[in-house]
């Protein structure tokens, strides 16, 4: 015992979802059947990268570590959550609490480096199409992948150690599904206060430039546009940019509602489903978002079967 409403925490209990008793089985069935089919997605994308030479452009080097992150991001959460709605003990070490909050900010600040690295791929493909290969080098593009890889180590090993200084209440109750940094400072009994200026130092940096620096990116794409006499030029721009928006739309948009502009009047429920969308929702979607009406995928995916298929006829 510390003090007298302090204590020495070995685990926390996760409230779950607000799910009816009765409709534990249905919703079950469905965040399994969406986890399996964002890790299948997932996999698919890296694998097709890693064999497929056509595929080893800056695009795709983004797009895979991008599967590899939402893969991942979604592997933190979803598998205690599937766990905890078959259990009755829906405990979580405070260890495992920790490294949830790790690998949780680890691979959402990863995403969100990724995304703004695949913005200026997108930015240089269109407004300068003739230097393209030329500014895009290798160097450069493996850089931008393992600056991300750095930058997102520190910004969670950082705020998991200032979680790890912390003291808390007998209250050990999360009203989460995981081991959310914002929801575990409500039950701290000791000072957050380092804990609130490093969130407020780095979540500009962290979130809102990534997401201003996309919005420029292309704004100068859409003014692009308008300069190009061609419409055919600007459809192909319009194809190339629409799958990245559409997946900056459904990450950043619950994010920001969720973080950002957060709301007295935000109930449970609410923020549930904000969580939702971007740790599972997301990620599950990306793989489609990406693929359904891109030829390089699709062409890909044919080569890689054709190829398994024709020595089995021999």
């Amino acid at each position: 015992m510390i003090d007298g409403n302090q204590t020495v925490i070995s685990q926390f209990f996760l409230m779950g979802l607000p799910i009816p008793p009765e409709h534990q089985h249905l919703f079950y069935a469905l965040f399994l059947a969406m986890y399996l089919t964002t890790v299948l997605g997932n996999l698919i994308i890296i694998i097709l990268t890693l064999l497929d030479s056509h595929l080893h452009t800056p695009m795709y080097l983004f797009l895979s570590n991008l599967s590899f992150s939402d893969l991942c991001f979604s592997s933190v959460t979803m598998p205690k959550l599937l766990q905890n709605m078959q259990s009755q003990d829906p405990s979580i070490p405070y260890a495992g609490c920790l490294a949830q909050i790790y690998f949780f900010l680890f691979f959402g600040d990863l995403v969100n480096f990724l995304l703004v690295a695949m913005a200026y791929d997108h930015y240089v493909a269109i407004c300068f199409p003739l230097h393209y290969t030329s500014i895009m080098n290798p160097k450069l593009c493996v850089s931008l992948v393992v600056l991300s890889w750095v930058l997102t180590t520190f910004h969670a090993m950082l705020h998991t150690l200032l979680m790890a200084r912390l003291s808390f209440c007998e209250d050990k109750v999360i009203p989460h599904y995981f081991c959310d940094v914002s929801t575990l400072l409500k039950l701290a009994c000791s000072n957050i206060h380092d804990n609130e200026l490093a969130i407020y130092i780095l979540g500009g940096p962290i979130v809102v430039l990534p997401f201003l620096l996309i919005i420029v990116s292309y704004a100068k794409v859409v003014s692009f546009i308008f300069k190009v006499p061609s419409l055919q030029g600007v459809r192909k721009a319009f194809s190339t940019c629409g799958s990245h928006l559409s997946v900056v739309s459904l990450f950043y948009g619950p994010v920001i509602g969720l973080y950002l502009c957060p709301s007295a009047n935000n109930s449970a429920v609410k923020e549930t489903v904000l969580s939702l969308m971007y740790t599972m929702v997301t990620s599950m979607l990306n793989p489609f978002i990406y693929s359904l009406r891109n030829r390089d995928v699709k062409g890909a995916l044919e080569r890689v079967v054709c190829k398994k298929q024709i020595p089995s006829f021999l």
